[in-house]
């Protein structure tokens, strides 16, 4: 059964929370800029809000579920410290070589969140940093966004890349989301 409500699909490094490099420890997860404030606007559209990140940490042996947990865990806290809350939170833990389902840009994280949650996967916007995210949502049909931060700029230079949107953050993804879901016709 499939909800009405539709769902931005989150990469975490780099788009929720700061990219470091292979972020193993709790106390280092910190907001991106304007992330609160573009979640909670977000929320406010009545979007569903679920992560979608590659965590190949595990797969090298460099930290295990436990400590991944710990660290979502962490990321839960400071977004509840401003009034948000994830609906999911699913993570590859594999590696590039593991030639899994789930590793984006597959599209295994989103089928799973779709599945568990009841939404289209279609009729999501998929947000992220990196090439990886931008391919896993052509490839399940969602709306594709490029936020600057992260790796975003470095990202943003390949010209074959192509988001639908690049924006400079998530507060600035959430006023196209908005102009999008109230029929505004955007600049292009």
């Amino acid at each position: 059964m499939t909800s009405a409500k539709r769902f931005v699909l989150l990469d975490r490094d780099g788009t929720v929370n700061v990219e470091k490099h292979y972020l193993s420890d709790p106390d280092q997860v910190e907001l991106v800029p304007h992330a609160a404030r573009g979640l909670a606007e977000m929320a406010r559209l009545g979007l569903g809000l679920v992560v979608v990140t590659n965590q190949s940490a595990i797969g090298r042996g460099l930290f295990d579920r436990a400590r991944l947990d710990q660290i979502h865990q962490r990321l839960g806290e400071l977004l509840r410290a401003e009034g948000l809350r994830l609906d999911g939170v699913y993570a590859c833990p594999h590696l590039p070589r593991d030639d899994c389902r789930c590793r984006k840009p597959r599209p295994g994280l989103v089928e799973s969140a779709a599945a568990d949650l009841g939404f289209r996967a279609s009729e999501a916007f998929l947000i992220g940093d990196k090439r990886c995210d931008i391919e896993l949502g052509r490839a399940v049909n969602a709306a594709t966004f490029l936020v600057r931060t992260g790796y975003g700029i470095q990202a943003e230079a390949d010209e074959s890349l192509r988001p639908d949107y690049v924006v400079d953050d998530l507060w600035h993804a959430s006023q196209v989301i908005g102009q999008l879901l109230s029929g505004t016709r955007l600049p292009t």
